[in-house]
């Protein structure tokens, strides 16, 4: 028997353990799917997830409660990785990216000192008397990626914002160059080089350090600040509404727009209303049909979501196919 075919079979069994609302047995087959090798293309072929789901919420033994979280949560991270790049093209592509978001700037060299490109040594005559006064064409840098990065270049800040170490000249920079985003920062009539100094300045005294913590704080700002959809963020920053200090230790969720701080606490909501249905367990009835399987096999749970004059949401769980759906 394929590995395919035990994880239908496997599939199957958990699916009438779930309709019986019997689930002796369920651990020893967890057991064997946790210690089988999944790939995508078996999640999808075999829906084994929704078979796995189902005896999570249905079941009430903690132990295969728990082995099937494990389960769902392995196979979503396995679903959510990036698929690699296929050929040696892409395993380069992949190194080059690794090299581009380094932050270390202990291995640059100057520009000056990079060897002329191979096409312009091919084209060089053989008389080296001559080929010295030929001018070396300057290899052309790629264009920077959209996430702000911390490649070392030419700093253009004035001497007395510079702090002598390459990172932090190189956030400063960043930093400033998200307060000038766009071009209403001249209405304020501020120094953008000098907000920035004082926004790096007391992200590293907090951290004491250039470390990923440190660059991933830096980031976040620079970020939020270029952030077309929150414009309000940088404009309060310029006037002065929210200080360096302050600007420096937001988090994420202070530092998003109002459309998004809603959005997150409507899924909180959600999120909240779909544990208290999973917490009662619901009433099985054949009154609903699933519009998926045509099947009558049905839980609902009704839970006040409005207010108290407002009927009740009815929430409808299928539990042949797991299909779910509401009505007032």
């Amino acid at each position: 028997m394929g590995q395919e075919e035990e994880l239908l079979r496997i599939a199957r069994k958990l699916e009438k353990m779930v309709a019986r609302k019997n689930t002796e047995g369920a651990l020893d087959l967890l057991k064997k799917l946790n210690s089988c090798e999944m790939s995508i293309q078996l999640l999808q072929t075999t829906r084994i997830g929704v078979a796995v789901n189902g005896v999570r919420k249905h079941c009430s033994d903690k132990e295969v409660v728990s082995l099937a979280k494990v389960l769902i949560r392995n196979w979503k991270r396995l679903l959510d990785s990036p698929a690699p790049p296929k050929g040696e093209k892409g395993e380069k592509r992949v190194k080059a990216k690794k090299k581009e978001k380094r932050l270390d700037c202990s291995s640059w060299k100057p520009e000056t000192s990079l060897s002329p490109p191979r096409k312009k040594r091919m084209e060089e005559p053989k008389d080296r008397s001559n080929s010295s006064k030929s001018k070396v064409e300057t290899p052309r840098t790629p264009s920077s990626p959209s996430s702000p990065t911390f490649a070392p270049s030419v700093c253009l800040l004035a001497p007395c914002y510079l702090t002598g170490d390459s990172v932090r000249d190189k956030c400063v920079e960043m930093l400033s160059a998200a307060l000038k985003a766009d071009d209403d920062y001249k209405d304020y009539g501020i120094n953008c080089d000098k907000m920035a100094s004082e926004i790096e300045d007391h992200i590293y005294q907090e951290l004491k350090s250039t470390d990923m913590k440190y660059r991933n704080r830096v980031r976040s700002r620079i970020s939020n600040l270029k952030d077309p959809r929150n414009p309000g963020l940088r404009r309060n920053v310029l006037s002065g509404a929210i200080s360096a200090g302050l600007i420096a230790k937001m988090t994420a969720e202070e530092m998003a727009s109002d459309e998004l701080r809603e959005l997150r606490n409507a899924m909180t909501q959600e999120a909240i209303r779909e544990h208290q249905m999973a917490k009662t367990g619901g009433t099985t009835t054949d009154l609903f049909q699933c519009s998926k399987c045509k099947k009558k096999n049905c839980t609902y749970n009704q839970v006040q979501t409005r207010s108290a004059d407002e009927p009740m949401t009815t929430f409808v769980l299928c539990n042949e196919c797991g299909n779910r759906w509401k009505f007032c």
